[in-house]
């Protein structure tokens, strides 16, 4: 028999206070901030759903394990158990730990971008985007229709489409395109997952161009989750083995650590090429560190290892994605338009749908972020036309989508506090017609949702 209430599967062992703020406290961090969530101090924020990059909460189990790390500069244990944790999991010949997931990025595209390049993935995520045109490269989406559609409840919206993937490499060719990135599961649409068998057929379309495979799997859990729940036939298998079965597909992964492994810190990069991770071993110790800790302390390598094997439980995966559907399915339920089916690490508000009187480059997705925390010390992050509207020319166009994100951290919060944000979004949805959009005053040459400043239009 089952139950409607979700039920946290552990106990709290420690708490951490939060500071509860008023309205007029947050009209004034926010004047301070420039409009800029990310420039909010943390302690000024009351529920903080910005990321789920490394806000998660460790285990107990994890923090025994930090008692463990042995910091030895080269060849330590707790590197040993962090590769085996990682190979039993993703069976790649070589494991390069990096001290997240945007450096394990910057090695690869550093020996595989380049001017003459264009690198294909269902949707690039930010900092992966950023470092693919750090190189000269073009960094092209190729999700398919149902992807750029809020309101589509395809049940594996983040699938690369098939047909576009061959178009575009007839068109390009092979000496152009030196690798095809797949995110898993795709978060710039929503986190959204994969199907194994679009996996599969990407993987086809990889060995006959003799094309690489790399998967962006930093939410590799939550995808197999969905593999298993919702793909025919998948429904009697082990997460576990579903997410060897993804990496098997694979010539090499990227990781931020941070995600789905449960780490506060960490990520790693992987392959079957020994030529290729020759090299990226020399950048690794170039900007990283050795081999055998590449940024990171020994406890660490012990919490990552610890957490791998935790991320793959059933009963944690199925609290995991049902809480975060509670919230998607409240919100829809009170007519505030929400990106579906629910993804699993965030629920992903249409601020286009529910301010169509903003302009997408007056950025909707900002009014809407900023009033979410001036009502109620909620922080999210806005995944629209401040995130991906500047072009690498210089130019500004309007993302496909204009969404809010509330990055729901591993973990941490209980279902009261997520009722407190359905509440928060219901408040200002009831003003939504009296929001306005913001302009960007000054912005850095990348990644300038982090830190530009803005104002009210």
């Amino acid at each position: 028999m089952e139950f409607s209430t979700i039920f946290e599967p552990f106990r709290i062992h420690s708490v951490e206070p939060i500071r509860l703020t008023t309205p007029d406290e947050r009209r004034a961090a926010l004047e301070e901030a420039h409009f800029n969530l990310f420039s909010l101090r943390s302690r000024d924020v009351m529920i903080d759903l910005l990321t789920d990059s490394g806000t998660g909460a460790m285990s107990r189990d994890q923090w025994a394990a930090i008692q463990h790390g042995d910091e030895s500069y080269a060849g330590s244990p707790s590197w040993e158990l962090f590769k085996e944790a990682v190979q039993e999991m993703f069976p790649f010949r070589h494991v390069i730990p990096t001290h997240q997931g945007r450096a394990a990025e910057k090695i690869l595209f550093a020996m595989l971008g380049g001017p003459d390049k264009v690198i294909p993935s269902n949707t690039h995520f930010d900092t992966t985007r950023a470092n693919i045109e750090f190189t000269g490269a073009q960094a092209v989406d190729l999700v398919i229709d149902e992807g750029r559609d809020p309101a589509s409840r395809h049940p594996f919206k983040g699938n690369l489409d098939p047909v576009k993937l061959e178009r575009f490499l007839t068109e390009h060719g092979r000496d152009h395109v030196p690798v095809i990135m797949l995110t898993v599961t795709n978060n710039s649409g929503g986190g959204q997952p994969v199907s194994l068998q679009n996996i599969r057929d990407i993987r086809d379309i990889s060995l006959a161009w003799g094309i690489p495979l790399f998967l962006d799997a930093c939410r590799y859990a939550e995808n197999a989750w969905f593999i298993r729940t919702r793909e025919p036939g998948q429904g009697h298998r082990e997460v576990s083995d579903i997410v060897r079965e993804m990496a098997s597909l694979a010539d090499g992964m990227t990781m931020s650590a941070k995600k789905d492994p449960l780490g506060n810190i960490g990520g790693w990069l992987a392959m079957n090429d020994d030529e290729l991770a020759a090299q990226a071993r020399t950048l690794l110790v170039l900007t990283e560190g050795f081999p055998t800790y590449g940024g990171l302390a020994g406890r660490d390598l012990e919490a990552l290892a610890v957490g791998i094997h935790e991320s793959v439980s059933h009963d944690y995966l199925q609290y995991r994605i049902r809480s975060t559907a509670y919230v998607a399915e409240s919100l829809a339920d009170s007519g505030i338009p929400v990106v579906q089916p629910p993804g699993g690490h965030a629920v992903y508000i249409d601020a286009k749908a529910m301010l169509p009187h903003i302009p997408p480059l007056e950025y909707p997705g900002q009014a809407l972020a900023v009033a979410l925390y001036e009502t109620g010390g909620v922080r999210g992050c806005e995944i629209g036309s401040v995130m991906f509207g500047r072009q690498p020319d210089g130019s500004e166009q309007a993302s496909a989508m204009e969404l809010v994100r509330l990055a729901i951290p591993r973990r941490t919060y209980t279902q009261s506090h997520m009722d407190y944000v359905i509440e928060v979004c219901q408040r200002v949805a009831e003003q939504a017609t009296d929001l306005r959009g913001f302009r960007i005053v000054r912005e850095p040459p990348a990644l300038r949702h982090f830190t530009a400043d803005f104002e009210p239009v």
